[in-house]
């Protein structure tokens, strides 16, 4: 006799629906929406908010219980960076995410980086993050399922025709005209089948993982006290002095010699060579970004769940660490680590184009640019210890992003977002941080709307016609 698993309680979940303010009995699974995007990260959620406005009917497939993916699951912080120079050139919604975070008292702004590794970098409230978003997707039409993930993709005639979701309801289909995979890890452009690199050309490693810690109550001045009282070892600050009494947060790195130390002492697995802090939009509240999980693939199951015990393993030495060595957390109050671990980099698509090294440093122009950033090469050793960054050759000076390192040929109604986008190990590695990943979405987001108004062939969008409307919604362009 075959056995039969049931559903009892097919479309008897309740949703809530943002713009009436109600309860919906039903969600309504065959329906067809215009654009569904996969992932609401910060990249993701920007892309909804863009296609939303501009009429198209979308649905945001989200794993978590909130929107901005590792800013608000990963203790991700500060945003960086808008900027190149004094001058910025990441806009639009993701410009408005910062200013809807001013007016609610939930961020300072963009300030000066006190270590000035980029010009400009941006605190901002993790919680309050999470009621923003929920507010811009709302009033662009958005629909939003929580706690919802994908575990496959059904493909006909090099389209994707629907993705195969599992949540309270059980398992069902969603289908749209066109799809965003703003997962991060390219999760729906390779269950669709699309060509995918992963990790570094040369041997297929990828950067290493962190584990964010959150404190509160560290003793801000007894931090500066001792770079200015020893301030040959900390290098990142020499010349900059002046910025750690003038701007309203602060952020350090250093303690190299501790840090080298306590790993010989065998206090400390983890392979990094220094301690890097950040506060936040709040005095005395830290970010500590310096646990390093090494050999660890975040698209395998077993492997990134084994990747988050050996996260909070780091962040228990660690917090034993930055108590006896650092000034300034001798009293300060964990928050929390993770909540879950962030992850830099994995899957790739292999698409139209290819982002390169030579075409961030060397400053390339294309005619189909949908983004800007300054933000530079930025390489956490996959091995071990040592980090490669390597600037723009002319301080202020910014590079170009193309549309078609959103979209593969394969599948025709398929863009991505964020940090899976088309582009080399060391490329990836620059456009990989929140600005950047925004003004991506921002891109697929309008790309998307334009193309399910036509058959939904995304490689058939005008790029005149895309370049304008993501510069109608505030987005800088410099063609």
């Amino acid at each position: 006799m075959k056995k039969v698993i049931c559903n009892g309680n097919r479309f008897q979940n309740c949703c809530y629906d943002y713009r009436k303010g109600e309860s919906m009995k039903e969600f309504g699974y065959e329906k067809q929406y215009d654009v569904i995007v996969a992932g609401g990260g910060v990249s993701g959620t920007v892309a909804a908010i863009a296609a939303g406005r501009l009429g198209a009917d979308v649905l945001i497939l989200e794993e978590g219980a909130y929107l901005g993916g590792a800013l608000t699951g990963c203790g991700v912080g500060p945003m960086m960076t808008f900027h190149a120079g004094e001058k910025q050139v990441i806009r639009g919604i993701m410009e408005e995410i910062v200013e809807r975070l001013k007016t609610d008292g939930y961020s300072t702004g963009h300030i000066y980086d006190t270590m000035q590794y980029i010009s400009y970098l941006t605190p901002f409230n993790s919680e309050g993050l999470k009621v923003v978003l929920d507010e811009m997707t709302a009033e662009a039409g958005c629909t939003v399922l929580f706690h919802t993930f994908i575990g496959a993709a059904v493909c006909g005639e090099g389209k994707i025709e629907s993705l195969t979701v599992c949540n309270k309801d059980g398992i069902h289909s969603v289908s749209a005209r066109v799809y965003i995979d703003g997962t991060g890890d390219g999760d729906v452009a390779a269950f669709a089948g699309a060509p995918m690199t992963k990790g570094r050309e040369s041997d297929g490693a990828a950067q290493p993982m962190t584990m964010n810690m959150k404190y509160l109550n560290v003793d801000t001045e007894a931090i500066k006290e001792h770079i200015r009282t020893h301030i040959a070892d900390f290098s990142r600050h020499q010349g900059n002095e002046e910025l750690m009494d003038t701007v309203s947060r602060f952020s350090f790195c250093g303690f190299q010699n501790e840090f080298r130390e306590a790993r010989e002492r065998g206090e400390l697995e983890i392979r990094r060579e220094d301690v890097l802090c950040f506060e936040t939009d709040r005095p005395g509240e830290y970010i500590v970004n310096t646990t390093r999980i090494i050999g660890h693939d975040a698209v395998n199951a077993a492997s990134l769940s084994d990747a988050e015990v050996t996260g909070r393993r780091q962040c228990r030495q660690l917090d034993r660490f930055l108590r006896r060595h650092v000034p300034g957390f001798q009293n300060a109050v964990l928050e929390f680590t993770g909540p879950r671990v962030g992850v830099r980099g994995s899957r790739q698509l292999s698409g139209k184009y290819t982002l390169t090294a030579e075409d961030i440093l060397e400053r390339r122009s294309f005619d189909s640019v949908i983004a800007h950033s300054a933000y530079p090469i930025d390489i956490h050793n996959p091995k071990g210890v040592g980090t490669d960054s390597r600037f723009l050759s002319e301080k202020g000076t910014y590079y170009s992003i193309p549309y078609e390192t959103l979209y593969c040929e394969e599948i025709k109604n398929l863009l991505a977002a964020g940090r899976c986008i088309s582009a080399s190990f060391e490329a990836q590695a620059a456009i990989r941080t929140t600005p950047t990943a925004g003004a991506l979405g921002h891109a697929a987001g309008v790309a998307a709307a334009l193309a399910a108004k036509g058959d939904g062939d995304v490689s058939k969008v005008s790029r005149k016609e895309l370049q304008k409307r993501l510069k109608e919604q505030g987005a800088y362009l410099d063609l």
